[in-house]
């Protein structure tokens, strides 16, 4: 079937401004109107109703079964977003299925956690712009932290990977190793009293995604501004209320739209400050001495004391943040993410408040709705008409 109109679309609103303005000015004068914007989105029927059973039923006994249908609806649930009862069952539920994947930690990767801990999230893709490795340099952080303060108040955390990399990528293999082999030696030093633990869960695959999913409080979407096109995952993980902490890149920027600015931890530097600063010509290593804790933890991932007697092993790693110039730009936005992490571990603290916000976040992911997305594309691309189904 011929489409109506010959358009480009992208699948967020910033990767649209970025395609007009970066890739294809010259067209977008010349044809206006032919690049459009088709946020995409996921279905509440893998995404809500069959991975996580206990809150799709808690929601419809609420506000009925419409919402399968049609997400919007979700929104009947904002009027119990501040009430203690609905709060205390809603995270319940959460509850209820970090257990669940407490045990799939255990099977999988031999790693006792705890469910009252802060499940912290980091799924999908391995890559270099999902800055896996941000994330690995922050858990440095903390446990260095500890190490020196033991007696450190710090809420415990959980930090879940799961991923794949690209057969060849060898970077990639290198942050999942350095995942794996740190994450090792944290789960077993009894100097930190459980307070922090590392699971790298194997075989990422939607099965083990529907299991991850309900369980996250915490939703890590923190690739370089600019460089994601859109996300479908932090869709799934705020639609089953975990909070996201992010930076404004992708479909985070129509995520704070939706959600409220006051209900996701944003950080980091923005598309035009990341242009700007490689405009000036951005120096890692200025930033690597100025700040004392990221000087340190990057020197402890290039020294053996993770990897006894192979000196370097993370090398490619080091390499490309300290040697390669730091394309994601991974330092210059470190002590955001790190002062961010912090905020997180201060609202996780009020229970009360948090239940708060990750209902909202539930409640106002109606628009990232693969059925919205579908109808657009019909009515603008397709200039198809809706038909009833026999």
């Amino acid at each position: 079937a011929r489409c109506a109109v010959a358009v480009v679309n992208g699948t967020a609103a910033l990767h649209t401004a970025l395609l007009k303005k970066h890739l294809f000015p010259e067209f977008d004068v010349l044809y206006p109107g032919k690049f459009q914007n088709k946020t995409n989105g996921i279905t509440p029927r893998r995404w809500l109703l069959k991975c996580n059973p206990r809150l799709s039923t808690l929601i419809t006994h609420k506000i009925g079964d419409g919402w399968v249908r049609d997400l919007d609806q979700l929104r009947g649930l904002e009027q119990y977003a501040a009430d203690a009862d609905f709060q205390r069952i809603f995270m319940g539920i959460k509850r209820e299925n970090k257990v669940d994947l407490a045990a799939v930690i255990q099977a999988e990767c031999g790693v006792a956690v705890s469910p009252d801990a802060l499940f912290d999230v980091h799924i999908k893709r391995l890559h270099e712009y999902k800055r896996q490795h941000l994330n690995l340099l922050h858990i440095l952080a903390l446990y260095r932290r500890l190490l020196q303060h033991p007696e450190r108040d710090v809420v415990p955390r959980v930090f879940v990977f799961a991923a794949k990399a690209a057969p060849g990528y060898d970077l990639a293999k290198n942050i999942i190793r350095a995942i794996n082999v740190i994450g090792a030696r944290i789960n077993s030093d009894t100097r930190i009293n459980g307070k922090l633990k590392v699971a790298f869960l194997p075989n990422y695959r939607v099965s083990l995604a529907e299991k991850i999913i309900p369980a996250a409080d915490l939703s890590e979407q923190i690739s370089t501004a600019g460089k994601e096109a859109s996300g479908t995952g932090n869709m799934k993980l705020s639609l089953n209320g975990a909070l996201t902490i992010g930076t404004l890149d992708g479909a985070n920027v129509e995520i704070k739209e939706e959600v409220g600015e006051e209900n996701i931890f944003i950080f980091g530097m923005t598309v035009e400050e990341v242009e700007a600063l490689r405009a000036r010509g951005y120096k890692p290593w200025g930033t690597y001495h100025q700040d004392e804790e990221l000087r340190a933890v990057i020197d402890w991932l290039c020294s053996d004391f993770f990897t006894p007697g192979e000196h370097g092993a993370f090398g490619l790693v080091h390499g490309s943040m300290m040697h390669g110039g730091d394309p994601y730009m991974v330092l210059a936005d470190f002590r955001s993410y790190s002062d961010c992490q912090l905020r997180v571990d201060a609202a996780y603290r009020d229970q009360s408040a948090w239940a708060r916000m990750a209902i909202l976040n539930t409640a106002r992911m109606g628009k990232f709705s693969s059925d919205r997305t579908i109808r657009e594309y019909a009515r603008d691309i397709w200039a198809l008409k809706p038909g009833a189904i026999a």
